[in-house]
């Protein structure tokens, strides 16, 4: 049985006292679900969360890094410093990532190469913009996003690869991603994996949704077959809803 995963992305959100708080409340909070929970603060707060974490089910993962191992890149982060105060997971190729910063697939695939090879599991992100999904290219894009970035591994590397589908024209644009949507493009995912890796690597990655997932929609979401869990944003910083979300399932 595929693992099941909320991971909540703090963003650039919550100082240092705002962090201790927040992690506070999240170990105060009950959890009923067997889903893996993860939390990703900004890096200025990561051993400082993990510490206060450690000894819990809350793994604390990072939202980026570089992939370099060290060298002349003023403001970045590498894998073996995340992974030398506690962090093992890393989220990969999120859309503000895309977007703000001008990632790309290729660029992307040189940091999951790092990240395998420093054997950090990674939260890979990819999805399509409103323009994509309106023209019906969505699928395509999606396709080539796995494909450019990720195709170039050997099978037995999805072991240590989560996958995190963001339907970016449902993020804030007052358009919504109905719980059939996102499980057909999880569906069609799936299916890319299968074509290339077989049905056993396709049916044991997790595959995460990551579109405005919230309290009252979570559990119609979390019911279909192909949604392993969520990638969330917004309601990952308040505690109550965080937890109403991972006991969705």
């Amino acid at each position: 049985m595929r693992q099941q995963i909320v991971a909540g992305n703090w963003k650039m959100n919550n100082d240092l006292s705002q962090t201790e708080s927040l992690i506070t409340d999240l170990k105060n909070a009950k959890k009923t679900s067997k889903a893996e929970v993860m939390v990703a603060p900004t890096f200025t707060n990561l051993y400082k969360a993990f510490e206060a974490l450690t000894g819990t089910d809350i793994e604390v993962i990072a939202q980026n890094m570089h992939f370099a191992e060290n060298g002349a890149y003023t403001g970045e982060i590498s894998a073996s410093m995340l992974k030398s105060v506690g962090v093992k997971t890393v989220i990969l190729g999120h859309s503000e990532r895309r977007e703000y910063f001008n990632e790309t697939d290729e660029s992307l695939a040189k940091k999951v190469d790092a990240a395998l090879a420093n054997d950090m599991r990674i939260i890979f992100c990819f999805g399509e913009v409103l323009a994509d999904r309106k023209s019906g290219n969505h699928e395509s894009v999606v396709e080539s996003q796995i494909k450019k970035a990720l195709f170039h591994l050997e099978a037995s590397a999805f072991k240590n690869i989560v996958l995190a589908y963001e339907p970016v024209w449902a993020i804030g644009t007052g358009e919504t991603a109905s719980p059939e949507q996102a499980q057909d493009m999880h569906a069609f995912i799936r299916k890319t994996l299968a074509d290339k890796y077989g049905s056993d690597v396709a049916n044991s990655v997790s595959i995460l949704y990551g579109g405005s997932c919230k309290p009252n929609n979570a559990k119609e979401i979390f019911s279909k077959p192909d949604v392993d869990g969520g990638l969330i944003g917004g309601a990952a910083l308040n505690a109550d809803d965080f937890f109403a979300i991972v006991n969705a399932f």
